[in-house]
């Protein structure tokens, strides 16, 4: 089902951003709040050939799976009036045209104490989608996401902006799945920098 269809008829819209739309969501909105979803874990198991890789070497970005036991952190945007045609037209190229996600609707419990829950739309990437590349080790997600970057830019400040974002925001909740991608990455990072450093490319060869 398309965003549009979910929302036809609404003025008020929240959109829930649990990757790159939390630091960066490129669209206006009314307000933003810090809150999580029930029911699904983070995981860096969908393929990105677009934004943070190419055909070639495809970058590792999140998705969500189905998990009862498990809360994901991010942000949740409110549009209203114009923007939410504005924000559903330019995500829908975004996510669903560049990056093969599809929306659902999922309830949204806002971080504080007194605060409702409210309905958000959610992008979300499935195992029958082509570029999804599924379960891996966090030393293997690392050494690809280091290596990795498409139009965007880096797959590694996709990862590194993420974990910034759960440390500033969310520093009560411990995110193993995110943080041990991060260590993986970073000392795949250094392993490379210093290799090249021991042997630099003007003396290949030589």
């Amino acid at each position: 089902m398309k965003p549009q269809d979910i929302t036809a008829g609404k003025t008020s819209l929240w959109i829930f951003g649990y990757g790159s739309l939390v630091w960066k969501p490129d669209f206006r909105y009314k307000r933003s709040q810090v809150g999580y979803i029930q029911g699904y874990k983070r995981r860096f198991w969908h393929g990105d050939n677009f934004h943070r890789g190419n055909d070639e070497l495809p970058g590792r970005v999140v998705t969500l799976i189905e998990d009862d036991d498990a809360s994901t952190w991010g942000v949740a945007f409110e549009v209203t009036g114009t923007q939410v045609e504005e924000s559903l037209k330019y995500l829908d190229v975004r996510e669903t045209v560049c990056g093969g996600y599809i929306t659902k609707m999922v309830e949204f419990f806002p971080q504080g104490e007194n605060q409702s829950p409210v309905q958000a739309l959610v992008y979300i990437a499935t195992s029958d989608n082509p570029l999804y590349l599924g379960r891996a080790s966090p030393a293997a997600i690392g050494a690809q996401i280091a290596v990795s970057s498409g139009k965007t830019g880096h797959n590694l400040e996709y990862l590194l902006r993420l974990a910034q974002f759960m440390r500033s925001s969310c520093p009560h909740v411990e995110d193993h799945h995110l943080y041990s991608i991060e260590q993986a990455a970073l000392t795949r990072v250094y392993l490379l920098l210093a290799t090249s450093t021991l042997y630099p490319l003007s003396h290949k060869g030589v």
